[in-house]
């Protein structure tokens, strides 16, 4: 007679579970993380911004040029030129044409240079302007 259950504990092999379902899951879901993942850019310098009653959260992604309390234009982080402001924001409009500009200036800042950062991105065609302030209280 045939031993079916002595063939079977011979031929049996240990349980095993295949990993690459899970890893395909895995990069499915960091790919669609990454795709919806909105980046936030910032001036790239730490400014005291001045507070507003009317100030209202933005979420609009644009450029954002930062001026500092000693009077320094920034844009991500790296020092800019007064003069470079306007081919700067033309080549940024030339990539989005809908995009806004937020110039985010420290309190301290005089009102004549955030009037002088304005001008150059009204001068290279920029219709969304805004400056940056926070909301009383939010500190």
């Amino acid at each position: 007679m045939i031993n079916v259950r002595g063939r079977m504990r011979r031929e049996r092999q240990p349980a095993q579970i295949d990993m690459a379902p899970m890893l395909d899951m895995v990069f499915i879901l960091l790919i669609f993380f990454l795709v919806t993942t909105s980046f936030v850019r910032d001036a790239g310098v730490e400014v005291n911004r001045p507070s507003a009653v009317t100030a209202e959260a933005s979420q609009q992604n644009g450029m954002r040029l930062g001026v500092d309390a000693r009077g320094h234009i920034f844009l991500d982080g790296e020092r800019i030129d007064l003069r470079s402001i306007r081919a700067v924001v033309e080549r940024f409009l030339a990539r989005n044409p809908e995009g806004s500009i937020v110039i985010v200036a420290d309190k301290k800042v005089s009102t004549g240079l955030t009037i002088k950062v304005l001008d150059q991105c009204r001068l290279a065609g920029a219709q969304r302007i805004a400056v940056a302030a926070e909301a009383p209280g939010r500190r």
